[in-house]
Parts: C-alpha cells; sequence; structure tokens
C-alpha cells in the first residue's frame, strides 16, 4: 500500500529541479508591459482563465525558439503585476491603475512557467514612477502619490519630476526601502527563479544641469559633497546601496534565487557623468551586488560606433576573471528594421534573417547566455533560425 502512494506520488506530483526548470544554459526572453497590453487587447473578460490560456501560448512560443527562460515585467512603474501590500495594481494588466482583478498573474506566469519546465524571472524597474507628471493619473494608494501629498516636505522630495515624467529619489533611504520591500515581498510569496532589473537608473542630464538639477539638492547637503565627492561618485553611491540591498534581500529570502541587471550596452556610456551613474566595474568585482549582468548590445557586427563583435569583447574582458555570469542581450526588436541601423552596412544586416543566428554563435564561448529583446519579435523567420542556433548549443562558456 506504502509503495503504490508513493508511485502514485512520483508520477502525480513531478519534482522541479534545477535542471528540469532552467535547462543546460541560460536562453531567455524578456516579456515587457507592452506584452501585457496585447494580451489586454485580445480579450473581451481578463480573467484567470484567459489569461492561463494566453500565457501558455506565450510559453510555447518561447520553447519554439528553444528558449528556457523568461524575464517578465512585474513592476514597469510605480506598479505590480502582483498582489503587493506596496504598490498598486498595474494598470498595463488591470486597464485602470489600483483596479482590483480577480486573479493574480504572476502567480498564473510562475505555475505555468515551471509546469513546461521553464525558468521564470520577475522584472522590475525600481525608479520610473510614469511616464507624465500628472499625480492624480496615479493609484490613491501608490506611494509616490502619498508621499508627494504630505505635509512634510521630506517625504515630498521622495518624488521627482524630471523630463515630463516621475521618478522616485534614488538619494532618499525611505525610496530604497519601499523597492527593496518590495522585492522581498515577490520573493517571499512566489516561487521566482530570479530578481532582474533593467537599464533605467538615473535620467540623463546635461553639462549644464547635472549639477542642479534632481538630486542634486541631497547631494549638497550630503556628507560625501562636505568630504569633497563629486555628485557623480555620489550619485553612483545611491544606485550601490540600491542594488546591494537588493541582492542581500534576495538571498535572505531564497539564495536559490539569482539576482541580476541589464545595463545600456555601451561601456563608455555607463560612465558618463551624465546618465545612469552605474558603477558596473565595482559590481562585476564583488558577489555582493548582482549574480548576473546582462549588457544590452542592441547594435548590428556593423555598427558605426559599436559593432556587436568589438562591444562583446569588451564585456567578456570586463568579467573574465569575475564571479559574475555575463548574458549579451539580443536585439530581435531591430531585424527587419533597416531604418533604425546607423550606416548602410549596418541597415543591410539588420534586413538578413540570420543575423540573430550569428549573434547567438559569436556569443557562444564568450558568454554564460543569452537574452532576447522581446517576446513580440520571436514570431520571426531570424527568431527562428536564432531559435535553431541555441538549440545546437548545450552550454555557453568562455
Amino acid at each position: 500500500m506504502l509503495l503504490a502512494m508513493l508511485l502514485l506520488f512520483v508520477f502525480c506530483c513531478p519534482i522541479r529541479t534545477e535542471a528540469a526548470v532552467t535547462g543546460d544554459s541560460y536562453k531567455a526572453v524578456w516579456y515587457s508591459y507592452y506584452d501585457f497590453q496585447n494580451y489586454l487587447k485580445q480579450t473581451k473578460k481578463n480573467n484567470a482563465t484567459n489569461f492561463r490560456k494566453y500565457f501558455d501560448k506565450v510559453l510555447d512560443q518561447c520553447l519554439s525558439r528553444n528558449l528556457n527562460r523568461i524575464i517578465v515585467q512585474v513592476r514597469p512603474c510605480s506598479d505590480a503585476m502582483y498582489q503587493s501590500e506596496y504598490f498598486p495594481t498595474s494598470a498595463y494588466i488591470a486597464r485602470k491603475q489600483g483596479a482590483k482583478l480577480s486573479y493574480d498573474p504572476l502567480k498564473i506566469m510562475v505555475t505555468e512557467a515551471h509546469k513546461k519546465g521553464m525558468a521564470i524571472e520577475a522584472w522590475i524597474n525600481p525608479y520610473r514612477v510614469s511616464f507624465n507628471t500628472n499625480y492624480k493619473k496615479l493609484a490613491k494608494n501608490n506611494p509616490a502619490r502619498i508621499w508627494h501629498y504630505s505635509s512634510s516636505a521630506s517625504d515630498r522630495r521622495n518624488v521627482l519630476s524630471y523630463g515630463g515624467q516621475l521618478y522616485y529619489n534614488p538619494s532618499k533611504p525611505e525610496v530604497r526601502t519601499l523597492i527593496i520591500n518590495g522585492v522581498r515581498e515577490i520573493v517571499r510569496n512566489y516561487d521566482v527563479d530570479g530578481i532582474h532589473m533593467d537599464d533605467y537608473f538615473y535620467p540623463s542630464f546635461s553639462p549644464r544641469n547635472y549639477k542642479k538639477s534632481f538630486d542634486a539638492q541631497e547631494y549638497n547637503a550630503s556628507v560625501e559633497k562636505q568630504h569633497g565627492k563629486s555628485i557623480k561618485t555620489y550619485r553612483r553611491q545611491q544606485v550601490d546601496l540600491l542594488v546591494k540591498g537588493i541582492k542581500a534581500a534576495v538571498k535572505e529570502e531564497n539564495p536559490d534565487v539569482v539576482f541580476g541587471i541589464s545595463p545600456a550596452g555601451n561601456i563608455d556610456n555607463l560612465n558618463s557623468k551624465y546618465s545612469y551613474y552605474v558603477n558596473i566595474k565595482k559590481w562585476t568585482n564583488s558577489t555582493e551586488y548582482v549574480d548576473y549582468i546582462a549588457p544590452q548590445v542592441y547594435w548590428g557586427f556593423n555598427h558605426k560606433t559599436a559593432p556587436f563583435a568589438k562591444v562583446v569583447d569588451r564585456w567578456a574582458a570586463m568579467v573574465d576573471q569575475s564571479k559574475v555570469k555575463l548574458y549579451i542581450g539580443l536585439p530581435a526588436y531591430k531585424v527587419g528594421h533597416p531604418s533604425l541601423g546607423s550606416n548602410s552596412a549596418e541597415r543591410k544586416e539588420l534586413k538578413s534573417t540570420t543575423i540573430l543566428k550569428k549573434m547567438v554563435n559569436y556569443v557562444q564561448n564568450k558568454a554564460d547566455g543569452v537574452i532576447v529583446f522581446d517576446y513580440s519579435d520571436l514570431k520571426t523567420t531570424a527568431a527562428k533560425k536564432m531559435g535553431t542556433a541555441l538549440k545546437k548549443i548545450v552550454v555557453f562558456g568562455k
């Protein structure tokens, strides 16, 4: 009797192993907030049954391209594609920010991904609050709106307006606490395989305003300025504090969950004193910040100033002796759109149906995997040929 019960358990309840979920190599795709919008356009009734059916098809499309991991954008702004005590429901899944859903999208996505043997990561945009500056368009329980209408001047500084958008202030400890608590919530409540952060850190400034705008007020009052540190160094420190705090929180909740960041692909731009304010070299020479780095190398081999091979080689050299994994972001969204090329040579290669395959093969011995942007571009012939190349690669490796 006992043997029969054990056999029933084994056959009815398959054990989820790391190998079964992730496969032999990291072959991922980004699934962005506008992919969620496409679901809303297709469905009349936004319920659990329809969302599950839709997402099953998403996963099948990924598997048909020999991808084994999906990175779903669960917090594109100060919102959530899941049930959160910190952030309101996202308008990109509920049609209106803060509206109630009858189901939990992230719970369904995690369950269905694991059923099909795919790993799944939760992708957050930490600082962006909205694409406009109208606080009244935010849900009443949005922390950004609450802080903005606070009687405390310090609280009001937690959210900043710049360039027609709203951002959380990277210099404020309360902001870091909010973002880190939001990450803890995801790892604690959902069986995700990773937390992923994209490249929207500080907005871009100009030589004229970078010392005066945004969080310059906090810098001018800081100990760092008193000690002679530049605003560039100060801003990098603010991002470092957040990144280090997120990784610590992830590992405290579940050591098996990975944390990675996808920065812009051009290392020179990342070193600018006018934008991003990230310390990539520091992150890749330490185990305290990220488990992996995934630069967005969104240029062809014939790009005028940032050719694909040269950029990949620079990243590979940076992490050569590092414990941090390197995954290369591939520009599937550009293929078939020659107008996005920088010169005639790149425009020509963007017309090619073999460009993604060529990129995959080039990366194979230089990085630990790839991430394709974006899911909506997997239907192309170029993506199909890329999938054939991925099938042949059992293990990426430098």
